[in-house]
């Protein structure tokens, strides 16, 4: 049975994209040329792109048994650990278990006033008439946020945190981070600072495990307390190197696509008049100058479709990889055991068969009949299946949220000349800052 189509190798290093100038169009000319599913060899791995919603939902749901998390997220178990991410089969299906009840609606409604206050604390900081990178702001929001909420601590220093995880993010550009282990302990650029910065996170988590510790004697009902009281079925508790792992996973995972989804979200109004001032028209109808709280959702659907189209044309998440167990058959071709299974919402998210002028934004789009009618996986910005993002309510909550209290006291204006260009590595960040100047509205 025949391969898929796709591009011609070089010698010995087949392909790797993610190591060229511009990935992303890359993946979308290789999209138009092959069609819905193609193939390339990236050095020694073998790689199968998905680009129909059938074909992910296959991997994703319908057969997610015969899939393991691909080697991307292998190797980053290194300073990552073996926390819900990582995790695979028995020991991600407890952690997933654990896990869960610190996502539940009860506990999301608690967390809001934590996302509420911090942002109202950045915005004292801000000053009409200056100049921020908004992406660091939200950076350092959102860190703010997910230390208070999910880990229950009001006095952790975050700055350092912020400035070692986003050395970690800038790093894994070009998969440098993601080569087998034994990279890690070669002179490559970057890797002796990201070496650094692990050690100085381990340090910061432990340092938090032992103040949830000494202050947390019985279960604050916070992810970490939660994980901290939990027990096996012998009795026994979590070490600190297993709540270290979930603590890090939560750390990158919980800040870092919440944060770019914001700045993104941000730059996109500050490009379209219209759409700005319809946003602060509902915000202005639906809290009549105060903060907002979780019961205003359901009058912020305008807010909550800015959110949804800015997902749409920049996922923070912006692919999902698998590493096929076992062989298969899929759209007439056989896929052998070991390939890697790439699926992006990149690519789904712009394609015209689903959206109409995909490259415009458009939040109206989602009271549309087309939109509400999409197939599964045309649109998908927390993964899909088992693994699921655990904190997809809580993420789009807290944007909601956080941009509703942004807008109801300013409007940013880009200073930029150029257009912001999105870079994948394990998120899609912005290759340069999103410089932004502060303009209060009233």
């Amino acid at each position: 049975m025949l391969r898929p189509p796709g591009p011609k190798p070089h010698f010995l290093i087949g392909n790797i994209p993610l190591a060229g100038p511009a990935p992303l169009d890359t993946f979308t000319r290789w999209t138009a040329e092959y069609g819905d599913i193609f193939y390339y060899r990236a050095a020694w791995l073998h790689v199968y792109f998905l680009n129909r919603p059938d074909l992910i939902d296959y991997v994703l749901v319908r057969n997610p048994q015969n899939f393991l998390k691909d080697r991307v997220v292998q190797n980053s178990r290194w300073f990552l650990g073996n926390g819900l991410l990582t995790a695979e089969g028995d020991a991600w299906k407890r952690q997933r278990r654990l896990t869960q009840p610190a996502f539940s609606r009860n506990r999301i409604a608690a967390y809001t006033r934590c996302m509420t206050e911090s942002a109202e604390q950045m915005l004292a900081s801000w000053t009409t008439g200056t100049v921020v990178d908004i992406h660091k702001e939200m950076m350092r929001l959102t860190l703010s946020v997910v230390v208070r909420a999910l880990f229950g601590l009001e006095t952790v220093e975050t700055g350092k945190i912020s400035q070692s995880l986003n050395t970690i993010m800038l790093n894994s550009v070009g998969g440098r981070l993601l080569l087998p282990p034994f990279f890690r302990y070669m002179p490559l650029r970057g890797m002796r600072d990201v070496r650094r910065v692990v050690d100085d996170m381990n340090a910061a988590v432990y340092e938090m495990i032992r103040q949830h510790r000494i202050g947390d004697k019985h279960n604050s009902g916070d992810l970490l307390s939660l994980l901290m009281h939990a027990r096996d079925e012998d009795g026994s508790r979590m070490t600190d190197e297993q709540l270290r792992d979930e603590v890090m996973t939560f750390l990158l995972a919980g800040h870092e696509t919440t944060a770019l989804a914001l700045s993104w979200a941000l730059y996109l109004l500050s490009q379209n008049v219209g759409a700005e001032e319809e946003l602060h028209e509902e915000v202005d109808r639906a809290l009549a100058g105060r903060l907002p709280n979780i019961s205003d959702l359901p009058a912020l659907t305008f807010v909550d479709n800015v959110i949804k189209e800015t997902m749409r044309l920049y996922p923070p998440a912006w692919s999902v990889a698998r590493t096929a167990i076992a062989g298969f058959e899929l759209d007439g071709y056989r896929i052998p055991a070991g390939a890697n299974i790439v699926m992006s919402q990149w690519i789904m998210h712009r394609d015209p068969r689903f959206f109409s002028a995909p490259e415009q934004f458009d939040p109206n789009r989602w009271i549309t009949s087309a939109c509400q009618n999409l197939p599964r996986f045309a649109y998908f910005p927390f993964g899909g299946g088992p693994r699921q993002c655990i904190g997809a309510s809580f993420a789009t909550t807290e944007a909601v949220l956080i941009l509703t209290t942004i807008a109801r006291r300013y409007q940013l204006m880009s200073v930029e000349k150029t257009p912001v260009l999105p870079v994948p590595s394990l998120t899609l960040r912005p290759k340069d800052p999103i410089r932004m100047r502060i303009e209060a509205r009233f």
